[in-house]
């Protein structure tokens, strides 16, 4: 059985998902801090213009997954909708966070993670980062994509070094740091009846596996984290040539028809992914975890 139950961080209720009370430990709870953009405060669309944060988000599957391997896990969600690898070390507070976040309005994102690592030094099990995303949002609508994309990658590197070098000197260096990226969503424009939005669905591919991962993978490696590709993991790098029934769009390619499965792109043009996309972030994620007693 699992339950939710709450705990003061901050000065506010934070939520917690877990196993059973009678499988936690009697000794000081193991945190699993969650930073980033609105897949880590778990967004998801109701409508074309309007939506809300929700448990379904993969930093909240995450708790529920991980306690089959032997994780009970506190979660502390300081993820923000809308941040970028700037606004994460720069903005103060956040007007979107995730359902029983703490609020932290005169920090930035990154200090108040950083206080609470410090703070509870130890005893945190697990930090996860999902960031760039809105980074390179902007490429999709630009004349040149590609480049554009390269020169958000300057930006976004820079910014990781700071940022991933910093959560490392407050956790110390044995806490696992895993880095998510995301869905190639790009693709679900391979439905326009325009051949530039069908040639930038192709370009997408390109960008995420020969630019955005090789990106992310290296900083996240670079402070001794583990890197889970998600664009691969949702069916992005399959060929665009073999096709698959699914209704309302009839045939269309299977990369493209698991994009519109497991995110809203297809139905809202919305970025953000479905329960089941969220998903396989979090199982991805979990996977890292290495069993436990």
């Amino acid at each position: 059985m699992t339950l939710a139950m709450s705990v003061t961080v901050f000065g506010v209720v934070v939520v917690v998902v877990g196993g059973p009370a009678s499988a936690r430990s009697a000794s000081a709870p193991q945190y699993y801090v969650s930073l980033g953009d609105s897949y880590a405060a778990g967004y998801q669309p109701t409508s074309p213009k309007g939506g809300h944060t929700t448990t379904n988000g993969f930093a909240y599957q995450v708790t529920r997954l991980a306690s089959a391997k032997g994780y009970h896990f506190t979660l502390v969600n300081f993820g923000c909708g809308g941040a970028t690898t700037t606004s994460i070390l720069k903005s103060l507070g956040c007007a979107q966070l995730g359902p029983g976040a703490p609020r932290y309005p005169a920090q930035t994102q990154a200090g108040a993670a950083e206080q609470f690592l410090v703070q509870h030094r130890g005893h945190v099990g697990l930090i996860t980062v999902s960031i760039g995303g809105n980074d390179v949002t902007a490429c999709a609508s630009t004349p040149q994509p590609i480049p554009c994309v390269v020169q958000a990658l300057a930006t976004i590197n820079k910014n990781l070094v700071v940022l991933l070098s910093g959560l490392r000197r407050a956790a110390g260096p044995g806490v696992r740091i895993v880095g998510t990226t995301y869905p190639d969503v790009i693709l679900g424009l391979d439905l326009s009846a325009k051949p530039a939005d069908q040639s930038l669905a192709k370009l997408s591919v390109t960008a995420f596996s020969s630019l955005i991962n090789p990106a992310l993978k290296k900083q996240y490696e670079a402070v001794g984290g583990s890197f889970v590709d998600v664009t691969a993991a949702t069916g992005a790098y399959g060929p665009l040539t073999t096709d698959t029934t699914l209704a309302p769009y009839g045939s269309i390619p299977v990369p493209v028809a698991k994009i519109c499965e497991l995110t809203y792109f297809c139905v809202y043009h919305d970025i953000h992914p479905r329960t089941q996309g969220y998903a396989i972030i979090a199982d991805l994620v979990t996977g890292t975890l290495p069993e436990h007693s």
